[in-house]
């Protein structure tokens, strides 16, 4: 299998609090990776560290064959590497389009014009086209999931990144958006999903690995890792299927 995006040994520090700890992951061609750990685990800085918001202390990010490690964030992106946030937070004065357009034009590094066709198209891919007009501060929270994972598929990323995009949803809501995920992997999207609603992970992702305090405690088999007696102890048995 094609390694796409490889973390190796990567560590971060704040103030003398170790939050990543020689942390090491890889991410295979067409792989959904899910990824679990408490609160607090370094779950969020991990993809940070991935997308060039922070640099490590020690390390080294791999993608697209090269050493992305000190690279910005629009250079990663430009590469193909996309991602989205916990929460949304859309231009709520500017159309739905609009927003997909900023994604599609600053993230591939290209005119608006030439983006045009991409951002329908992520529009369509995320159920959002009917609503392109409108303005985005009248979106559901559903819708602003959408609209968070449109602006990052106008990119046109190799690698998507998402953070705990299925939280606060409703169990249809989280269903409608789980399936659109895994029509988005079935078109050739690599992806790590970051989630605390761990049954949404089982459902679509092909392995797991658990996180605490920046180190990988476990990694396989996503209901084995569940399971297994290091995750079971982090969460004192609260992620027990």
């Amino acid at each position: 299998m094609t390694v796409v995006l490889e973390a190796r040994n990567l560590t971060k520090s704040y103030g003398g609090v170790r939050v990543v700890d020689d942390l090491s992951v890889s991410l295979f061609k067409g792989e959904a990776l899910g990824v679990v750990g408490p609160n607090g685990a370094g779950k969020t800085t991990m993809l940070n560290l991935l997308t060039g918001i922070v640099h490590s202390d020690e390390g080294t990010v791999i993608f697209a064959e090269q050493d992305v490690s000190r690279r910005s964030p629009d250079e990663r992106c430009h590469l193909g590497l996309g991602r989205t946030y916990q929460i949304p937070k859309p231009f709520e004065g500017m159309t739905v389009f609009e927003n997909v357009l900023v994604g599609g034009t600053y993230g591939r590094g290209q005119s608006e014009k030439s983006s045009y066709e991409v951002c329908a198209r992520a529009l369509e891919r995320t159920s959002l086209l009917p609503r392109a007009n409108v303005l985005a501060e009248s979106l559901s929270l559903l819708e602003r999931k959408r609209l968070e994972l449109a602006r990052a598929l106008a990119t046109e990323p190799k690698v998507l990144l998402l953070d705990e995009i299925a939280g606060g949803l409703t169990e249809h809501e989280m269903h409608s958006l789980m399936d659109t995920i895994r029509q988005l992997r079935a078109e050739g999207i690599s992806i790590i999903w970051i989630e605390h609603i761990v049954h949404a992970l089982l459902a679509v992702v092909d392995r797991l690995i658990a996180i605490d305090f920046g180190r990988l405690i476990a990694e396989g088999d996503p209901q084995t890792v569940i399971n297994s007696p290091e995750v079971r102890d982090v969460y004192m048995g609260s992620m027990a299927p």
